[in-house]
């Protein structure tokens, strides 16, 4: 079963990487500053198209919201500092936004070669599907990588140092759904998340930050997910420790359903399924495997992560 799933992964990436290739032949190249001041300039400009390419020379520039499947790549020294608002009522920024979970404008986007430093969530998606973020630094996050109700994404070689918390957060890479949904067929690999968690001194705890977390939200009322299924985390690399791992821990990779109720598995509906987690090297981070509830290790493929030695469960 095990390599059944493994092999039919590595086949959706070989098609993926072939369609991806052919699908915008006529594709243009626009660079910034040079031919647009901002990165936002030139995805709002109706010239650019999807599948264009986006330059963004050596500097400091804002992010964007990301409203087509154009790809934003930066070259050496390509910092983006500050961006779009998730929040209206909270001044955290992203570096780019994904916000019409109605439509998913941007799916289809591609991210790479870029650092993000001084920016809470660096890429925040709600909504859209088959965003590729690749060979990106991220700096002191609060989230580095946000994906909410989002399938096909492909995550990989990036680069993740240091995490923060502000009651919530400390999350390297998220995968998750709060509104419903069916999450299938995302790729997290070769991805290296290390260094503290700096806790927010006023923080109140009762959580875990996590290098990378399939999470099923009912909190609050939300409806979680349908299916979070069929995702692969493989050949990562975390090494995270707290600063304050008695008021916030840190764990490697998390799998949560958040009704935390075993007899969900399988009685009646279980959502987080037939994932895969394996060859992850999570060596340097002390607590490296959390399940909610434990059970989810019967349902998902978890093997071959060196380091793994315990897990534990929070209530």
């Amino acid at each position: 079963m095990r390599r059944s799933i493994l092999k039919h992964l590595i086949l959706g990436i070989l098609l993926a990487s072939l369609l991806a290739s052919t699908q915008f032949a006529s594709a243009k190249i626009y660079r910034v500053p040079s031919d647009f001041t901002t990165i936002q300039e030139a995805i709002d400009d109706p010239l650019v198209r999807d599948g264009d390419t986006i330059k963004v020379s050596p500097g400091n520039y804002a992010g964007a919201l990301i409203t087509k499947a154009v790809r934003i790549r930066g070259t050496h020294n390509t910092v983006i500092d500050s961006g779009p608002l998730p929040w209206s009522s909270r001044p955290f920024m992203a570096g780019f936004l994904f916000n019409d979970p109605n439509t998913g404008a941007g799916s289809g986007a591609k991210i790479s070669h870029l650092r993000f430093e001084y920016v809470e969530f660096p890429v925040f998606s709600r909504g859209a599907d088959h965003v590729t973020v690749s060979h990106c630094r991220m700096d002191n996050a609060i989230q580095g990588i946000s994906n909410w109700h989002g399938s096909r994404w492909i995550i990989r070689h990036n680069r993740i140092t240091d995490l923060r918390t502000s009651n919530g957060g400390g999350i390297g890479i998220l995968i998750g759904a709060r509104f419903g949904g069916y999450i299938n067929c995302n790729l997290v690999s070769h991805n290296r998340i290390n260094g503290i968690l700096y806790v927010d001194p006023d923080d109140g705890g009762g959580y875990n930050g996590t290098g990378i977390v399939l999470y099923a939200d009912f909190r609050w009322g939300f409806p979680g997910a349908d299916e979070i299924a069929f995702n692969y985390v493989i050949g990562n690399r975390i090494s995270l420790i707290s600063d304050t791992p008695d008021v916030v821990d840190v764990c490697a990779i998390e799998l949560t359903d958040t009704r935390d109720d075993p007899s969900l598995y399988p009685d009646l509906d279980p959502v987080i399924y037939n994932n895969v987690i394996g060859f992850n090297n999570l060596l340097g981070t002390e607590l490296q495997i959390v399940l909610t509830p434990e059970n989810l290790a019967d349902y998902n493929y978890i093997f071959r992560n060196l380091g793994v030695s315990r897990c534990r469960l929070y209530y």
